[in-house]
């Protein structure tokens, strides 16, 4: 289908602009949003149209908190919301899903491989014993390290491309 194509087309842009300049670039964002809203509104009118702004509008809703209290880029916010356009709301709030999914892995694998990670587990580790036992010991956290960032695109790039996968979901 065109619209996956394009997705698919659209998504490997974006994590390699993410990952080399950690940005999601507008010159590469509108034209497939336009692409997208043209395309559904010729294909099936005035449905496609709402179809189109509505997946766009979802996906601009799902990130547009984070962004505004400065844990996203205002790049992968677009993102979400062409992917919405492209897709439809359906696809855009279970891409989210598996995006949130995909970032949390990523985030643990991060902080599991991050400099002095055994060190800060050994103070938490201490710090919950002391609690325990009455005793309050002060934690020391490595505040460069809580300010760590990594390109969210592959997130949510990750989410789109396993929903493209597994549009029904898992079957247990």
């Amino acid at each position: 289908m065109w619209s996956s194509a394009l997705l698919m087309i659209l998504l490997f842009i974006c994590v390699m602009t993410d990952i080399r300049k950690r940005k999601i670039y507008n010159a590469v964002l509108f034209p497939f949003l336009l692409v997208g809203i043209t395309i559904h509104t010729v294909t099936a009118g005035l449905l496609g149209l709402s179809s189109s702004l509505l997946g766009g509008l979802v996906g601009l809703g799902i990130l547009l908190i984070p962004y505004l209290l400065g844990g996203m880029g205002a790049g992968d916010v677009k993102l979400l919301a062409v992917i919405g356009a492209l897709k439809g709301m359906t696809f855009v709030f279970m891409a989210a899903i598996n995006m949130a999914l995909a970032g949390g892995a990523i985030a643990l694998l991060i902080l599991l491989f991050r400099k002095g990670m055994k060190k800060s587990l050994f103070q938490f580790i201490t710090y919950i014993h002391g609690i325990r036992h009455g005793v309050k010991i002060p934690l020391m956290f490595d505040r460069e390290g809580l300010k760590t960032t990594y390109p969210y695109g592959i997130a949510i790039a990750l989410g789109a491309i396993f929903q493209l996968l597994h549009p029904g979901g898992f079957q247990i």
